[in-house]
């Protein structure tokens, strides 16, 4: 046992030291088995831009396999210059896939080298991955095999447009590198400008063979156009000279606005300090990468090896295009990976081209299959790929000041603009940009537009009219000839011009013909602004739906409405019942009630009071209360009641019948004696029925509302002037006159102006948006020139010039009457009826409770002391004196007056005879 013990401890160690041996040897081995797999690189040499993807394709490759150093296959580059030209790329890319026989292809460096190679790897089913190719053009040509590990340029598109809607610019010029990667972006720049009303005034292409003064006169081309909103998309090297001359020829002053996209943005480290000073104000859309530890990572690995060069967006890019190739080839180790040759039968004369013999890929499906599907994390954020290209979802927007960029904020898809990433996306007040330094050093955002000194004159155009001239009216000098425009319209016009922030100079050119007749109704004036024949146009012009297809209108600046006029007739109640027009059923219903309730509630008081009244019959007790009752309309009650509280209610219905009384005599003496004008229809549907003639102006659209409210078309009859339509009602419809006249609220103002007695307004009013200037769609003049409007006529400026054309038109405009006569209903009355009712009440109560205390003095009186009965005695004797005196003085009114008991229901002979017997 301890033999086997030695002998062990002795050899273990040299065993150990061979196994170890082998192990390295093993490994060695398998490295050295490894499949060694061609890709082939096609970019441009002595360039920054390409030197530094390829060290990241290189650097990519090399930490990929240090840290998966078991896998099967390893990418072997097989690297070609493609000389920056798209022959150059053609010509590599073509050696690679026929003489090197590569699976794949990283590149090209340009979207202009890119389409002969997505042909040929399409053809040779040879993968093309571009890490630089941006163009959206590239995808028509509809390649499986071409794979875009980088952001396709429509996709800041969006972001883009945010930045125009947020300021509110209505036109932009595009000014794009003359090219595949610079006219590539347009089609989807023009579609997400139209989504949001904004015009692309002109497209300026610049070639990169144009030299300084070429470009100048470009530039200077654009600064006689009113835009100043400038959208940039090319690359460093173009750009650079394109803001150096805008500098030098003053296109970064105030007043301008450039934006350049990711093209230019996503390589600022690219470009010097001085091209940094002349984009000074300038707004660029960045391509956003997420702070990753991946990247950071990255970052430092290439500050250590590379020193102070920048790693820039593309080298991201080109750094994950090479590790997704990595892991597809791994995945694909087990699959063939030659090329199938097929012969081509060539005559003795015809030596052939490279473009023969090519073969196809036998790995090229699959490795497509892996590439679309490899999924992971890398240093430019999540790789996966949709429809063969990698999707953007969030871009920054800068800056660019001289020192360098600041971040301003970001745009997010389905969210929009942003301050930060980390605030609150629902709130309104994030949805917008921090400050910005726009060109010239300024905070104040630009407007976007003006007119340039040398701007021609806006051709204005006016209609010729031959009636409402109060409105337009054309006339011609008689020295010069020259046309002279006045009226209400070209006053406001005028007035608004004079209050523009800026100075803009336009002439009125009549829409006649050369013999001065009206060349044409509305629609066609505003078609011709629509064709640019015109720059505007100004007059009595109605906005309308279909007219705003055409042209922009500003905001309104008259009354609106269309309404129908007719005749009036005098209506004026005549007849035997007028005297009970004043007052409407309720309230004579309630006045006879009241009379009734009245003489009830004499009854009651007066019943307590008068023995002689309780001795009466029935019938005379009812003559002589209702008598009393509604004697008091006429105040005609001459002997005072017995009872304390019928005075007290009478005097009460008395002030009540008073008023009652006098309203009454107003109301029917303005019914016998006031002309009460009405229309001789009521409705627009008694004129449908009626099958009257209807008038309406001549041009005017209200001529398609008539026939669209169905009235016959051979009723209508058109008039140019408030004289025209005044001689056709005269004639009436039975000789060809009119019966009723359909126009704009605008229109009968001038006419009720002069003839308000004899024409009224019927219902309904249909709703128009009276007049407006028109302009061609998208004109940024509209925006101004409403906000003008609402300042003119917010102020006295509207009514004075409204008093100037239309003097005396607000007195006749409410002519129209009511269709009944006025009449007094119970709502006037109320509260004098309620009174009425509550003293009533409330004398009642008094007098029940008058009553009820009587009768507990007369059971308290029998059971008296001696002392007080004597002073009681006393006390009647003394009111027996007052009683014969009474009787004396009441008896010789009674023979003076020769009254007899029936004339005087309310005697005090009960009060005097207790007296006498007391």
């Amino acid at each position: 046992m301890f033999f086997f013990h030695h002998l062990v401890s002795r050899f273990l160690p040299l065993q150990l030291f061979i196994f170890l041996i082998l192990l390295v040897l093993s490994l060695g081995r398998s490295q050295n088995e490894a499949l060694q797999v061609k890709v082939g690189v096609v970019i441009g040499s002595n360039v920054t831009l390409s030197d530094l993807s390829l060290r990241a394709i290189e650097m990519s490759l090399s930490e990929f396999y240090n840290t998966h150093d078991g896998f099967k296959t390893r990418i072997v580059l097989n690297i070609r210059d493609s000389k920056q030209t798209v022959v150059g790329a053609a010509a590599s890319a073509l050696y690679l896939i026929k003489k090197r026989e590569v699976v794949a292809i990283i590149g090209p460096g340009t979207s202009m080298e890119a389409p002969f190679l997505i042909n040929l790897g399409n053809q040779t089913k040879v993968p093309i991955i571009s890490f630089s190719a941006t163009s959206p053009l590239l995808d028509s040509l509809r390649s499986p095999y071409f794979i875009r590990a980088t952001h396709d340029d429509s996709s800041q598109v969006h972001a883009i447009r945010a930045i125009i809607e947020s300021f509110r610019w209505r036109e932009v010029v595009p000014i794009y590198a003359d090219n595949e990667f610079g006219e590539g972006i347009l089609p989807y720049l023009v579609d997400a400008f139209q989504e949001i009303n904004v015009r692309i005034r002109y497209r300026s292409a610049i070639s990169l063979h144009f030299s300084d003064d070429q470009i100048k006169k470009e530039l200077y081309k654009l600064m006689t156009m009113p835009t100043r909103v400038f959208i940039v998309h090319m690359l460093p090297d173009l750009g650079t000279r394109l803001f150096a001359i805008a500098k030098e020829i003053g296109m970064m002053n105030k007043g301008y606005v450039w934006i350049v996209t990711n093209g230019i943005a996503d390589l600022m480290s690219v470009m010097g300090e001085s091209s940094l000073e002349n984009m000074h104000g300038v707004l660029g859309v960045k391509t956003y990468f997420a702070g990753s530890k991946e990247l950071m990572y990255l970052e430092a690995r290439w500050r250590k090896r590379f020193g102070r060069e920048e790693l820039n967006n593309f080298a991201c890019w080109a750094y994950d295009a090479a590790t997704a190739l990595a892991l597809s080839v791994e995945e694909i180790s087990n699959v063939n990976m030659s090329f199938n040759k097929t012969k081509t039968n060539t005559s003795r004369d015809d030596i052939g081209t490279d473009l023969d013999d090519l073969g196809v890929s036998l790995s090229g499906p699959k490795l497509l299959q892996a590439l679309s599907t490899v999924s992971f994390k890398g240093v430019a954020g999540r790789f996966q790929l949709k429809t063969g290209k990698l999707e953007a979802k969030t871009f920054k927007i800068i800056n660019i000041e001289e020192t360098g960029e600041r971040t301003v904020g970001f745009w997010k898809s389905k969210v929009g603009l942003l301050k930060s990433l980390q605030v609150d996306q629902k709130s309104y007040s994030s949805r917008r940009l921090r400050p910005i330094i726009w060109p010239g050093d300024t905070i104040f955002v630009p407007k976007g537009w003006e007119f340039p000194t040398n701007a021609k004159k806006l051709r204005i155009a006016v209609p010729k009219k031959d009636g409402f001239k109060n409105f337009v009216k054309v006339t011609k000098d008689e020295n010069t000839n020259v046309p002279m425009v006045t009226g209400f319209c070209i006053d406001v016009f005028d007035m608004v011009m004079r209050q523009m922030p800026y100075a803009v100079s336009y002439e009125y050119i009549p829409f006649e013909t050369p013999d001065g007749k009206p060349r044409g109704s509305y629609d066609e004036m505003v078609h011709n602004v629509f064709l640019g024949v015109f720059d505007g146009a100004v007059g009595d012009t109605t906005i309308l739906a279909n007219r705003s297809h055409y042209v922009d209108f500003a905001l309104p600046y008259s009354e609106t409405g269309v309404v129908f006029v007719v005749p009036v007739k005098d209506g004026k109640e005549k007849g035997e019942w007028v005297f009970l027009k004043p007052l409407t059923m309720e309230l004579w219903l309630i006045t006879a009630a009241s009379f009734i309730y009245i003489g009830i509630m004499v009854w009651i008081f007066e019943f307590q009071a008068d023995e002689d009244f309780k001795k009466q019959r029935i019938i005379d007790k009812i003559s002589n209360v209702f008598y009393f009752s509604f004697s008091t309309l006429f105040f005609a009650h001459r002997r005072p009641a017995e009872s304390f509280f019928t005075r007290v209610l009478v005097v009460v219905w008395c002030f009540v019948l008073l008023i009652l009384t006098q309203s009454y005599t107003a109301t029917l003496t303005s019914m016998l004696t006031v002309q009460e004008l009405r229309p001789t229809v009521r409705h627009m549907d008694d004129l449908r029925k009626s099958g009257v003639n209807i008038g309406y102006q001549t041009g005017s659209f209200t001529f398609e509302r008539l026939k669209q409210m169905r009235f016959d078309e051979s009723r209508l009859k058109t008039y140019n002037s408030p004289e025209e339509m005044r001689e056709l009602f005269l004639s009436k419809s039975s000789n060809g006159g009119i019966d009723a006249a359909f126009d704009e609220v605008a229109y009968i103002k001038l006419f009720m102006a002069k003839y308000c007695s004899e024409y009224s307004i019927i219902e309904p009013t249909f709703k128009a948006d009276g007049f407006g200037f028109a302009f061609p769609l998208g004109s940024p003049l509209v925006s101004d020139i409403s906000r003008q409007i609402l300042n003119l006529t917010e102020g006295e400026t509207m009514r004075a010039i409204e008093n100037k054309w239309f003097l005396g038109e607000k007195y006749c405009l409410d002519s129209t009457t009511s269709d009944s006569p006025i009449q007094l209903d119970h709502h006037s009355f109320e509260a004098l009826f309620l009174i009425v009712f509550v003293v009533s009440i409330i004398l009642l109560l008094l007098m029940l409770a008058s009553r009820r205390y009587q009768e507990r003095q007369r059971k308290v009186s029998p059971n008296l002391p001696n002392d007080q009965a004597n002073a009681a005695q006393e006390e009647v004797h003394e009111e027996g004196n007052v009683g014969d005196h009474i009787v004396e003085v009441d008896t010789a009114l009674v023979r003076r007056k020769k009254l007899t008991s029936k004339t005087m229901p309310f005697r005090r002979a009960a009060t005097l005879s207790r007296l006498k017997s007391a």
